[in-house]
């Protein structure tokens, strides 16, 4: 049965400018573009499941070719939908099924994180790894710290957020819990800054990894668990660092997985909105010049969701930044597409304008909202990649801390 809300295909007008725009297409042979993997095949695939193009596992959900769209078909979406609903899978992947469970996999590896740091950089583990899971032997993976964000919250920081009257609960989503505690940190303290108390709530995976692995229930297992969760907690704001998270939280749960998050979606900003909001109704922390030329790098789901003019009004209110905003280009990681053997090549090919681009432009920094982005351009260029709000926290004046 055809659900007559879901057939935006319909308005594609076969202009064809997202195939134009999209990285992947660009990049390969292999993948005849949105348009025909989209809204052309649709129509196919709805009268008869069996004609079912191979094209579809090259698109990395990038949402670009929705950017670009004049009539506001979600093409990317119908991809999606096509590549898990058409193509049955009926065997164990184990490479999928560990990428995809990032809080059962983060959950151990920072129990030992020294241990699992040392592992997957031996050469011998990246051979069997390619070898055997199909993962490329030249990806690098973002290192695990000890213990997870959330513990060292409970710990350290969650007696010093009582005092605040105003109230923010952070969504710190598996980077922030598993990789890189120090931005939940700066999270806090930018927060604290703008006189708000930072609480955290009991919360899963986003869904992220497991759509674009193809685990569509346990997706929906997790976005039920995260709509519960969240929307518990009362007239607080809810901010995430994540653009990813950001997205799937706002827009993939009531759109791809067809769940209602009404209890909380009005309260929910991706941080750089929240923060330009904040600072253009005059509440702008005392912040002292940082001395940095930095290059931006937009990523494509925050782009989707508009984001991007927020962050770069943000950026561009810290003092002694010289800012150079890179043209608008896919990096090619696409989460974990480019973990993959089969993609690696296609992931590489699409991000390396951007890597000149960067290169070309010569920053000390590189800044982004995405943190497989920062993954992926660490791994190709030789500078280190900072979030919008380590900027800020950089840029704090030391007598705001602990403010009320």
């Amino acid at each position: 049965m055809i659900k007559l809300e879901n057939i935006s295909f319909d308005h594609c007008i076969k202009c064809t400018v997202c195939t134009i725009y999209c990285p992947v297409a660009q990049a390969t042979h292999l993948f005849p573009g949105p348009k025909q993997s989209g809204p052309d095949a649709e129509r196919l695939r709805i009268k008869n499941p069996e004609l079912v193009d191979a094209s579809l596992k090259y698109c990395t959900n990038c949402k670009r070719c929705e950017i670009a769209c004049p009539s506001d078909v979600k093409i990317a979406e119908i991809i999606q939908n096509a590549k898990w609903k058409y193509v049955k899978v009926h065997w164990f992947r184990p490479r999928d099924f560990f990428m995809s469970r990032t809080d059962l996999v983060g959950g151990l590896a920072t129990i030992f994180s020294g241990l699992t740091n040392f592992i997957i950089n031996l050469k011998i583990m990246k051979v069997l790894m390619h070898l055997f899971l199909k993962i490329p032997y030249r990806r690098t993976f973002p290192a695990y710290q000890r213990g997870t964000f959330t513990r060292l919250y409970k710990k350290k920081i969650m007696k010093s957020q009582k005092g605040y009257d105003k109230r923010a609960v952070f969504y710190h989503g598996c980077f922030v819990n598993y990789n890189n505690h120090s931005l939940g940190e700066d999270l806090i303290k930018v927060m604290n800054a703008l006189g708000y108390g930072v609480d955290l709530v009991k919360e899963k995976c986003c869904g992220v990894p497991l759509i674009a692995n193809g685990y569509i229930e346990k997706a929906k297992k997790n976005a039920q668990y995260n709509i519960g969760s969240l929307g518990k907690t009362g007239d607080a704001v809810i901010v995430s660092t994540s653009s990813s998270c950001s997205f799937a939280l706002m827009h993939e749960y009531p759109s791809f997985l067809e769940l209602d998050n009404s209890s909380y979606i009005d309260r929910l900003d991706y941080i750089t909105k929240f923060i330009y909001d904040e600072f253009t109704a005059g509440n702008i922390p005392q912040m002292k010049p940082v001395g940095i030329r930095a290059a931006y790098h937009s990523p494509c789901h925050l782009e989707r969701m508009g984001g991007v003019i927020y962050t770069l009004g943000v950026l561009k209110m810290i003092p002694g930044l010289d800012l150079v905003v890179m043209n608008s280009e896919c990096c090619g990681i696409a989460g974990t597409y480019g973990f993959k053997s089969e993609n690696y090549e296609i992931s590489q090919g699409v991000g390396q304008n951007l890597f000149r681009l960067i290169e070309k432009a010569e920053p000390e920094f590189v800044v982004t909202d995405c943190e497989t982005c920062t993954m992926q351009i660490e791994m190709n260029t030789k500078y280190k990649v900072l979030h919008p709000v380590t900027l800020i926290a950089m840029a704090l004046e030391e007598k705001n801390e602990g403010k009320r």
